[in-house]
C-alpha cells in the first residue's frame, strides 16, 4: 500500500483523480477498453471532480461498476447513489461503452445474481473506493464478511453508518436511513488491478489509523486494504491526523 497525504480535499482530489485517470488510459492503451469500479459519498466529491475533466480518457471504451446502493429506496431520493452517480459523473462525460448501476428497488437476492454475473470473470482495472467512518469498505461494516466469494452481497448496515449517512446530509433523520443495502463483497474490491482509495476530513481519522495501524481484522474492514499490491491511499491533513509519525509513507 502507498499513502500519499495532501493539503486539503481539494489538493486530495486532484491527486486521487489524476492517478485513476492515468490507470484508465493505461489500461485502454494496453487492452483496448478499461472496466473500472467507483464509489459515492461526500469523500468522493473532489476526486470525481477532477476525473471528469480529464481529457484524455476515452470514455467509449469504458465499462462501469458501482459499489453498493441501499435497498428500498428510489432512484429520486437524494441519497440514492445512482441518482449521485448519475448527476456527479455520468451526466458530465461522454457516453460510456457500459454501465451497470444496482437497482436497490428490486428483488435484492435477484438483483446480487444480476450484477454478480455481469462482473465475474471481468478484470478490474481500478477501483475508486472510500473508508466509512466505522471503517468499512463499500458497505461492508464491522464485522465484514472477509470469506465470500459472491461478487455482490445483501448486508445490514449498523448504526454508525447509518448515523454517518444522516450527519453527511443525505436523509433528515435517523429513521429514514435504509437498514440494508446491496453491496460489493470485500473479495470482489480486491480483485481490481488497483485500487484507488480517497479518504478526506478529521471525521475519517480513527478509521484511517485502524486501517492502517491495526492488525487486518474484520473488525477494521478497510484494514483489509493492507494486503492489496497496488493499492493507493490519498488523504488529507485531517484524516491523517492521527496516523503514528512513523507510519511508513
Amino acid at each position: 500500500m502507498k499513502i500519499n497525504i495532501l493539503k486539503n480535499p481539494v489538493e486530495l482530489g486532484k491527486a486521487a483523480g489524476t492517478a485513476a485517470a492515468q490507470l484508465i488510459c493505461n489500461a485502454i492503451e494496453k487492452n483496448g477498453a478499461a472496466n473500472i469500479i467507483l464509489a459515492t459519498g461526500t469523500s468522493q466529491f473532489q476526486t470525481l471532480n477532477h476525473l471528469i475533466n480529464e481529457r484524455d480518457i476515452q470514455w467509449s471504451k469504458v465499462t462501469m461498476f458501482h459499489l453498493d446502493e441501499y435497498i428500498g429506496l428510489s432512484i429520486s431520493h437524494p441519497a440514492s447513489f445512482r441518482k449521485y452517480l448519475q448527476e456527479r459523473f455520468l451526466e458530465k462525460v461522454p457516453a460510456l461503452k457500459a454501465v451497470h448501476l444496482i437497482n436497490g428497488e428490486t428483488n435484492a437476492t435477484e438483483e446480487c445474481k444480476r450484477i454478480g454475473d455481469l462482473i465475474t470473470n471481468l478484470p478490474i482495472d481500478v477501483a475508486l473506493v472510500g473508508i466509512g467512518e466505522n471503517g468499512h469498505l463499500a458497505f461492508n461494516d464491522p464485522p465484514a464478511d472477509f470469506e465470500t466469494g459472491a461478487p455482490y452481497i445483501i448486508v445490514n448496515l449498523d448504526e454508525p453508518c447509518r448515523k454517518q449517512q444522516l450527519g453527511e446530509g443525505w436523509f433528515s433523520s435517523l429513521d429514514e436511513v435504509p437498514t440494508q443495502a446491496i453491496s460489493m463483497s470485500v473479495k470482489q474490491i480486491l480483485k481490481a488491478k488497483h485500487i484507488i482509495c480517497s479518504v478526506p476530513d478529521s471525521r475519517k481519522a480513527v478509521a484511517v489509523k485502524n486501517t492502517l495501524e491495526q492488525t487486518v481484522s474484520n473488525l477494521y474492514p478497510a484494514s483489509i486494504l493492507q494486503q492489496h499490491a497496488n493499492c493507493t491511499l490519498f488523504l488529507d491533513e485531517s484524516s491523517s491526523a492521527l496516523l503514528s509519525k512513523n507510519i511508513a509513507l
